[in-house]
């Protein structure tokens, strides 16, 4: 079976971070965002992954060879020259996806997280026998997305409605389908939206039916949401394989933290914290809601809440970082500094406080 991961677009939402690595590689809960996917995809017999890439292609490639070793599948690259949309990308890797075998090939956006239920949704695309399936997720704010009206004993889809004024119903595209290779007919050359053009047509023709996913979803494509994603995430690790968290006297709620990471003494830790791997986190620092990336340091006493802190960045002894604040890779805190909401370009030095939220370049 195959897989095509939509990668285009430049990370934008998620600078600074993105600044140093294309947004698939960002770690998430201590791996990069990518391979959440891939392994979830491997695990259901996925032997085949194509990227569309248009940024970064070589970081990406590089970083895939590790990859494509350890969990022995084959991952390649779709180059766009211009951004393509989310259809444009299928109708380019077309020689990649069909092979021939009828078989259906999972589409993914790159920035979902959810617990995957590729299974699941197999078992569902071969039942309803149309020619596309969606997976959709219930949200409490239907008319900031494209919400998808669809027939609730069978799935069938009848039509998006895009932002709808009045209540039409709570489902969204959750950015996960399982596609036969007919439907890559159906998409012409060219930069395309599969949402606003192709599942349109689909549906027209009675060939689309939707699943509604079970467990947590969220788009990590931006800060809040990030942070939202990662205790979302712990939430469902804690179901699923509680001995994945750390526990200990330091620590509050879901903490996840890396065999090579190294805690002090009188730590308050969580709840909702990832620390990554060679991190140092001194005596006495209190951490809740927030990512500490690869190589970080967290000096005495510090406190950071709703903020992510990137790769080998220093947090001074009784710096207090909140409110989303956004360290990008490379970035030293001084001492007693107090940020709300700075967003922090790379290799910076902050010497003075941060007061209102907005970017330090």
């Amino acid at each position: 079976m195959k897989a095509l991961i939509l990668v285009g677009g430049f990370g934008t939402r998620l600078r600074p971070l993105t600044l140093s690595l294309p947004k698939p590689l960002v770690d998430f809960a201590n791996k990069p965002m990518i391979l959440h996917q891939i392994e979830a995809l491997k695990a259901v017999g996925v032997d085949e992954v194509v990227l569309t890439v248009n940024y970064q292609a070589e970081v990406m490639l590089n970083f895939l060879k590790d990859v494509e070793a350890k969990l022995e599948i084959k991952i390649t690259c779709s180059r766009e020259t211009e951004p393509m949309g989310t259809a444009g990308p299928l109708a380019l890797a077309r020689d990649k996806l069909v092979d021939g075998s009828g078989e259906p090939f999972f589409v993914l956006n790159s920035d979902v997280i959810s617990e995957y239920p590729f299974k699941e949704m197999i078992e569902f695309h071969k039942a309803h026998g149309g020619e596309a399936s969606i997976m959709v997720t219930k949200v409490d704010e239907p008319s900031k997305y494209g919400v998808v009206v669809m027939e609730e004993t069978t799935g069938k889809v009848e039509k998006f409605v895009e932002k709808p004024k009045l209540y039409v119903g709570n489902k969204i595209n959750a950015g996960i389908y399982l596609l036969n290779p007919s439907v890559v007919d159906k998409i012409e050359l060219r930069p395309t939206s599969i949402e606003k053009e192709t599942f349109p047509k689909i549906a027209a023709a009675q060939g689309l039916y939707a699943m509604v996913l079970p467990g947590f979803w969220m788009d990590i494509g931006q800060p809040r949401d990030y942070i939202t994603g990662l205790r979302l995430y712990l939430d469902s690790l804690r179901k699923k394989c509680p001995a994945k968290l750390t526990t200990g006297p330091d620590i509050v709620g879901n903490v996840l933290v890396d065999e090579t990471a190294k805690i002090g003494e009188g730590c308050l830790i969580g709840p909702d914290v990832a620390i990554g791997p060679g991190c140092v986190v001194e005596s006495g620092v209190r951490l809740s809601r927030c990512t500490v990336m690869p190589g970080a340091r967290i000096k005495k006493h510090a406190c950071v809440s709703s903020s992510i802190i990137g790769w080998h960045s220093t947090v001074g002894q009784w710096a207090r970082i909140e409110n989303m604040t956004i360290l990008g890779e490379d970035v030293h805190v001084r001492d007693e500094i107090y940020s709300n909401g700075g967003v922090v370009l790379p290799h910076k030095e902050i010497k003075s406080n941060i007061l209102m939220p907005g970017i330090v370049m």
